[in-house]
């Protein structure tokens, strides 16, 4: 399982994903008049920057729910590519000559976001590469899926525009093709995972067709899905022939990975200092594990001797109890009735402010997203904040019943509720509600994964503070699944930086941080997959809690408050919210 994902802006293809989460910033302190017409100054400034990079790529439209871009589609081609470097190029440079004088907290946030997006979008695109060596990157799905239902306009409306973004699909799988490195230079893992997708993308076509059909609209929509489907098949025809000489390897090396980590977590720590955090951090953990273990040993295994090994005790102690779990054709279900168990928790505790006019709907994962995370907070686009936000949840129903009982219990029943502390109340769900009191769309848009999933880790220490779930039992599941954000960061510089090998990895998950086999191997290839993104949980988290120490030396420090103020600044890194919140 997995947090929520946000939006990112990318350099190739830009295509800009749904899952967002809305920046807020607490309302300016009036300036004088001279500062307030710089400060408007900008706010046109980022408007007309805004605005051009939709007309540059209208799948990020689309994505950020300006959808009257529907019709029109990004093409991952090397002249789309020649005209986002010139793009990016020149608004790097408006943007670095902006004073701050006279900008607002909010807008100097913004513009120190948007110079290093920039200059991460410009390296992703001219240094990282991906569009040539990742085939899963070219994934047209959802932006024919969110068009189709979001409900932005009467259904033949909605359509009409879609039928003309498929008939672009041809020459997007032509680009998509063209851009792909030929003599081994994709890598095996990638080509796998996109292949393994291709089925969603199908069955996303297939709903177009139905919606047409039902709609009276099938004649408009019977060539252009044709040449579509065809158009897909000969892209997973050339992945195939691709595959068994796939040579490049999915490790970034450490030349690849620090830059990546500076753009992707913005953190004021090197990806280097933040493993060696990770690790004295495991330490600390892995002692209070221990205490757990050996406090609930007589009761869960009885008479028998305590190993010698921590490892092997604490482990033993878990397996014991992760029996406990939810039926496997419940485990969807389950998690939508302990929501309102945790909006009641955080209220009655006075922890956090709630609004339940914000919609929240836990869902099936799609089947064109799965095959990287079990669980995700999908939210709506920055144009479109009054639509549903889901939390996806892939079902266990394809499972043998060993994969399944093996999930089932990783997510025993104390883990299941902290995943939906992470993942929803007071985690991603509740921290989009606050972003979204009053729009930053800078932070909508681009907001900081480091600070989102730093975030719902917090948010599980907070309510195991609070005495949620109190027992020994709960801080051991606790200290499991909070070990789980540090390894983590562990494994993912471990792999792609020090060459962690698959089985030196697989034992770190199991024995040493006491994962099930089954989520340990999709771990595995969740690293495989990705890079860097494993580390915004430990690097977020742990520079949110020294924020916190340090204000809470101070006199008349107030938890709620503290929460409130912080949440308030957005999805901005943590590094700058801190910069703000230590001045006052």
């Amino acid at each position: 399982m997995d947090t929520g994902r946000l939006l990112i802006f990318l350099a190739l293809p830009m295509s800009l994903t749904r899952r967002q989460f809305h920046g807020f910033l607490a309302a300016p302190a009036l300036l004088p008049l001279a500062a307030r017409a710089q400060d408007a100054g900008f706010d046109r400034l980022v408007e007309r920057f805004l605005e051009a990079l939709w007309v540059l790529d209208p799948d990020a439209a689309v994505a950020a729910g300006r959808f009257e871009f529907t019709p029109r589609m990004t093409l991952p081609s090397a002249e789309q590519r020649r005209k986002t470097r010139a793009f990016l190029q020149q608004w790097r440079a408006e943007f670095a000559q902006a004073a701050d004088t006279g900008l607002s907290t909010s807008q100097r946030m913004d513009r120190a976001m948007l110079v290093a997006k920039l200059d991460s979008d410009l390296w992703q695109l001219d240094t990282l590469r991906e569009w040539q060596w990742n085939p899963s990157v070219h994934n047209p799905a959802s932006l024919l899926d969110l068009p189709l239902n979001t409900e932005y306009a009467p259904l033949p409306e909605r359509l009409a525009a879609l039928q003309r973004r498929v008939a672009q699909l041809p020459a997007f799988y032509r680009a998509a093709q063209a851009s792909l490195a030929r003599d081994g230079g994709v890598t095996r893992e990638h080509t796998e995972l996109a292949i393994q997708q291709a089925p969603g993308v199908q069955g996303v076509l297939d709903e177009i067709a139905k919606r047409a059909a039902e709609a009276g609209q099938a004649a408009a929509f019977k060539q252009p899905l044709a040449q579509a489907r065809a158009a897909l098949q000969a892209y997973v025809a050339q992945l195939k022939r691709l595959l068994p000489g796939a040579r490049r390897s999915f490790r970034l090396g450490e030349a690849l990975y620090q830059p990546k980590f500076a753009h992707d977590i913005q953190s004021a720590r090197s990806a280097r200092e933040t493993y060696e955090l990770a690790l004295a951090r495991r330490e600390e953990v892995l002692a209070s594990m221990l205490t757990q273990a050996q406090t609930l040993w007589p009761q869960v295994m009885g008479a028998e001797p305590q190993p010698a090994d921590r490892f092997a005790l604490i482990g033993r102690v878990i397996d014991k109890l992760s029996v406990k779990h939810v039926p496997r054709e419940r485990f969807v279900s389950a998690i939508r009735e302990q929501l309102p168990e945790l909006e009641a928790w955080i209220r009655d505790h006075d922890l956090l402010s709630q609004d339940r006019s914000k919609p929240l709907v836990v869902r099936e994962t799609p089947e064109y997203e799965r095959g990287i995370a079990g669980a995700s907070i999908e939210a709506p686009g920055a144009y479109a904040p009054g639509g549903n936000t889901y939390y996806n949840v892939t079902p266990l129903d394809d499972l043998t019943p060993e994969q399944a009982e093996s999930t089932l219990r990783e997510y025993n029943h104390w883990i299941l509720q902290i995943l939906n502390i992470h993942e929803a109340i007071p985690g991603h769900y509740t921290q989009l509600v606050h972003a979204n009191r009053a729009p930053s769309k800078v932070k909508a848009l681009f907001g900081n994964g480091a600070m989102i999933e730093g975030w719902a880790v917090y948010g599980e220490r907070m309510m195991i503070e609070s005495g949620y779930g109190a027992s020994p039992e709960m801080t051991l599941m606790w200290g499991k699944w909070h070990l789980r954000s540090v390894t983590n960061t562990i494994l993912d510089y471990s792999v792609h930086v020090l060459g962690m090998k698959r089985a030196d990895a697989l034992d770190l998950l199991t024995r040493q941080a006491f994962q099930t086999e089954r989520e340990a191997t999709e771990k595995w290839r969740r690293v495989q997959l990705t890079s860097v993104q494993l580390t915004s949980y430990f690097s977020g988290y742990s520079e949110i809690f020294a924020l916190r120490e340090q204000l809470k030396a101070r006199p008349g420090f107030a938890l709620k408050a503290f929460h409130e103020q912080f949440l308030s600044y957005g999805s901005a890194p943590v590094r700058l919210i801190a910069a703000e919140m230590l001045k006052t």
